[in-house]
C-alpha cells in the first residue's frame, strides 16, 4: 500500500478498519460538504476498539451486551463478569481482517478473568491490531520509507453483583495508536497517539421464568464504553474524539428440553461523538468565514467541542435533524442454539444505515466445548457485492477452570445461563 506525503495518511489510516464504505463517505466531511446524497459518516480516530474481538459474538452479528458471560466479557459488558462462571479462565481470539484489501492486516485478542469472590470478578484483556506493511511516498512518488502500523489497548476491568439479578461493572484503558512512524507529513513530524478510556456498564438477570412451559431467562446489559480524552498524532495539538460508544440489548434464552435451548441477542449501538455539521460555502464553493474566524454552519452544530460536550451533543447535533439521528443508531441481531451444553450453532445480522457507513452483513458460527477447553469459529457474508468485509473468519479457544472443594483447580465445561 502506498500513501502520497500530506496530511491524508493520518485520516486514511484510521478510516481503513471500519469497512470501505466510510472512505466513500468521508469525502463529504470536509468543509463545503453537501449531504444531496445524505452520506454523512461519523468518524472517529482508533475504530479498531469497535471491532467485535472474538469469534461467538461474531457469529451472532456482533451481538453481546446482554448474552451469557464469557471471557470475553470486557469486550462487550464488562459488569457480565460479575456473573461468569468458573473461578478464572481466558480466551486467545484471531481475526484476519479486511482480507479483500489488504493481505496482511490482523486483530488479536486476549483476555482473562479471576473471580475474588461470589460477588466480585476482575478482568484483563489486550487487543492488538496490525495494519500490515506501508510504503509511504513523497508528493512526487519518492519513497520515503516504510514502516508496519499498529495499535493496541489493555484493559483492566471489575465486575460487581450486587444481588442474584443485577451486577455493575467498569472498565479502565490504555490505548495506544502508532500510524506513521514519526513520517514527517506536510513539514510536520506525527507521533503515536495516546489515551485511555473508561467503561461503564450493568447487567440484568432475570429469574427462571416460564414461557410457553419452557424455562426461560431474560438478561439485558448496557454499557457505555471508551470514554476519555481525544487522541492526537502531531505536535499542533489537532486532535480526535475517539470511539466512545453507547451499548444497550436485551436477550432472552428458552430452555426447550433437557439438551436443547436457544438464545436470541439483540445489541443497538450508537457513537457518543459529534456529527459532522454542514458548512456555509459561497458560490465559488469555499468556505464561509465569520466574523470570529471560523467557518460558519450551514446545519449541525460545532464538532470542536470537549468530550463531555461531544457525548451530550451526539443525540441532537445531527445536521439532518431527528431522522439522520435515528440512522445513527447500528442493530445487531442473532441466534444461539445449544445441543447439551456441548456443540453450539450461530447465526447473526448487523445493520449499519447506508447514510452512515453501510456495513450490512450476515454471520455464521459454530462452537464446541471440552471438559477444559472451548473453540469457536464465525465467518462473515457481507450483504453488498465487493465488500472489504467478505469472508472474515474469526477463531476463538478459550478455557475455564473451576476450584474443587480442596480448593485445587479443576476444569469445568463451558455453559451459558
Amino acid at each position: 500500500m502506498k500513501l502520497s506525503n500530506s496530511c491524508k495518511i493520518l485520516a486514511t489510516l484510521v478510516s481503513i478498519p471500519l469497512a470501505a464504505n466510510h472512505s466513500i463517505a468521508q469525502s463529504s466531511n470536509i468543509l463545503g460538504q453537501s449531504l444531496a446524497n445524505n452520506v454523512n459518516v461519523v468518524t472517529t480516530a482508533v475504530p479498531f476498539l469497535l471491532i467485535g474481538p472474538d469469534a461467538r459474538a461474531g457469529g451472532m452479528g456482533d451481538a453481546g451486551v446482554a448474552s451469557a458471560p464469557d471471557a470475553n466479557s470486557i469486550g462487550y459488558n464488562p459488569s457480565k463478569l460479575a456473573f461468569i462462571d468458573g473461578d478464572m479462565g481466558f480466551s486467545v481470539s484471531y481475526t484476519p481482517w479486511l482480507r479483500q484489501l489488504v493481505p496482511d492486516i490482523n486483530l488479536g485478542y486476549l483476555s482473562f478473568y479471576k473471580k475474588m469472590n461470589a460477588n466480585q470478578t476482575l478482568g484483563v484483556a489486550m487487543r492488538y491490531f496490525s495494519l500490515g506493511n506501508i510504503d509511504f511516498t513523497d508528493a512526487n512518488g519518492n519513497s520515503i520509507g516504510s514502516f508496519t502500523p499498529s495499535e493496541y489497548s489493555l484493559d483492566v476491568a471489575y465486575a460487581l453483583k450486587l444481588n442474584d439479578n443485577w451486577g455493575v461493572g467498569m472498565a479502565g484503558r490504555y490505548i495506544y495508536s502508532n500510524l506513521t512512524g514519526a513520517v514527517n507529513v506536510g513539514g510536520e513530524y506525527t507521533k503515536p497517539g495516546r489515551s485511555m478510556g473508561v467503561d461503564i456498564s450493568a447487567y440484568y438477570k432475570s429469574k427462571d421464568l416460564q414461557w410457553g412451559g419452557k424455562k426461560t431467562i431474560v438478561n439485558a446489559g448496557i454499557c457505555i464504553s471508551n470514554m476519555g480524552p481525544k487522541i492526537a498524532y502531531t505536535q499542533s495539538g489537532n486532535a480526535d474524539f475517539i470511539p466512545t460508544q453507547l451499548r444497550i440489548g436485551p436477550s432472552i434464552t428458552m430452555n426447550l428440553d433437557e439438551y436443547n435451548k436457544i438464545t436470541w441477542v439483540l445489541d443497538l449501538t450508537k457513537l457518543l461523538v459529534p456529527t459532522p455539521p454542514v458548512y456555509k460555502t459561497d458560490s465559488a464553493g469555499s468556505p464561509i468565514i465569520g466574523p470570529g474566524g471560523n467557518v460558519e454552519l450551514a446545519a449541525g452544530d460545532n464538532p470542536n467541542v470537549s468530550v463531555p460536550q461531544g457525548m451530550i451533543q451526539s443525540f441532537y447535533d445531527a445536521p439532518g435533524g431527528g431522522l439522520e439521528e435515528f440512522h445513527e443508531i447500528n442493530y445487531a441481531t442473532g441466534f444461539e442454539y445449544w445441543y447439551d451444553n456441548q456443540f453450539a450453532a450461530r447465526t447473526g445480522f448487523f445493520y449499519e444505515n447506508p447514510t452512515k457507513g453501510g456495513r450490512q452483513y450476515i454471520t455464521f458460527g459454530a462452537g464446541f466445548r471440552l471438559k477444559v477447553m472451548n473453540v469457536d469459529l464465525s465467518y462473515l457474508i457481507p450483504i453488498t457485492q465487493q465488500n472489504p468485509l467478505q469472508n472474515t473468519l474469526r477463531l476463538t479457544l478459550g478455557f475455564k477452570f473451576e476450584k474443587n472443594k480442596k480448593g485445587e483447580g479443576e476444569s469445568n465445561p463451558e455453559t451459558t445461563n
